[in-house]
C-alpha cells in the first residue's frame, strides 16, 4: 500500500505522511496507482455535481473546476505553463527549451495557456452538466492520470536526476500496460461517445509524445503535467461535442 500513498501524496493536496523515504522501486510502482487516484478525484467531482444539482449550472461548473484544481494543487497546470513558455521561448532549441522549463517564473505564453485550458474546461463542464452527462466526470481525471503511465512506459526521461528517472527505471512494464489498457477500456461504458473520446484521447496522446521527442528527445515532469492537462481538456471537449452528434 506504500506505493498507493506515494501516488496520493504526489498527485493531491491531501495530508498524507509517509513513514520513510520511498525507494526507487516504490516510486516506480506508485505510477500504477495514478489512475486510481484519478478515480478518487473523479468520484469527488461527480459527488459535487450530485450534491449541488439544485444550483445554477454555471455556478456548479465553476465550483467543480475550482475544486478540481485545488485537489491537485495546480501541479499539472504549472507543468503546462512551464512547457508552453519553453516551447515558444526555446525557438526549437533543445537545451534552451529545457532551461526555460526549469525557470520557476511564468511568462505571458504560460499565463495564456492556463487561461485557454481553464476556459475550455469550464465551457465543457457547463455543457456536460447541461446534457446531464455528469457521470463522465468520474473518468476524466482517471484517464488524465493514465497519461504519465503511458509516457513513462514508452518515452525516455531526459533529465539525468530526479524522480522521473527513478520511475522510468523501476516501473513494472507488464503490469503498467495492463493498468493502462483497463483504464482506457472503461470508456466503453459510454458506448459510441466513449469510443469517439477514446480515439481522440489516444491520437492526442501519441501526437504530444511525438512533439516531446522531436523537441527535447523525451519527457520531463513539466511535459507530463502539460500532457495531463491537454489530454483531459481534449477528452472532455470531444465527449461533449460527440454528445450532440451521436
Amino acid at each position: 500500500m506504500t506505493s498507493f500513498w506515494i501516488a496520493l501524496q504526489f498527485l493531491t493536496i491531501l495530508p498524507i505522511e509517509l513513514k520513510q523515504i520511498p525507494t526507487a522501486k516504490q516510486n516506480g510502482q506508485s505510477v500504477l496507482f495514478y489512475p486510481l487516484v484519478g478515480l478518487l478525484i473523479g468520484l469527488i467531482l461527480f459527488g459535487l455535481s450530485i450534491l449541488l444539482v439544485k444550483l445554477p449550472i454555471i455556478l456548479v461548473a465553476t465550483i467543480i473546476l475550482v475544486i478540481w484544481i485545488w485537489l491537485t494543487g495546480g501541479l499539472h497546470l504549472d507543468g503546462l505553463a512551464d512547457t508552453a513558455d519553453a516551447w515558444v521561448g526555446g525557438f526549437g532549441d533543445r537545451e534552451r527549451t529545457l532551461k526555460i522549463m526549469k525557470d520557476p517564473s511564468c511568462g505571458p505564453i504560460g499565463v495564456l495557456s492556463l487561461v485557454i485550458v481553464c476556459l475550455m474546461k469550464f465551457s465543457a463542464l457547463y455543457v456536460l452538466l447541461q446534457q446531464q452527462l455528469c457521470a463522465f466526470l468520474i473518468l476524466i481525471p482517471m484517464l488524465g492520470r493514465s497519461v504519465p503511465l503511458f509516457l513513462f512506459l514508452t518515452t525516455r526521461y531526459v533529465r539525468e536526476n530526479g524522480l522521473g528517472r527513478s520511475i522510468t527505471d523501476s516501473i513494472p512494464k507488464t503490469v503498467g500496460w495492463m493498468v493502462f489498457v483497463i483504464t482506457l477500456a472503461l470508456l466503453c461504458a459510454f458506448k459510441w461517445m466513449g469510443l469517439v473520446a477514446l480515439i481522440s484521447f489516444l491520437l492526442l496522446l501519441v501526437y504530444l509524445r511525438f512533439l516531446f521527442i522531436k523537441r527535447i528527445g523525451g519527457i520531463t515532469g513539466d511535459t507530463i503535467g502539460a500532457a495531463i492537462e491537454l489530454s483531459e481538456t481534449g477528452l472532455i471537449l470531444t465527449f461533449v461535442i460527440a454528445s450532440f452528434y451521436i
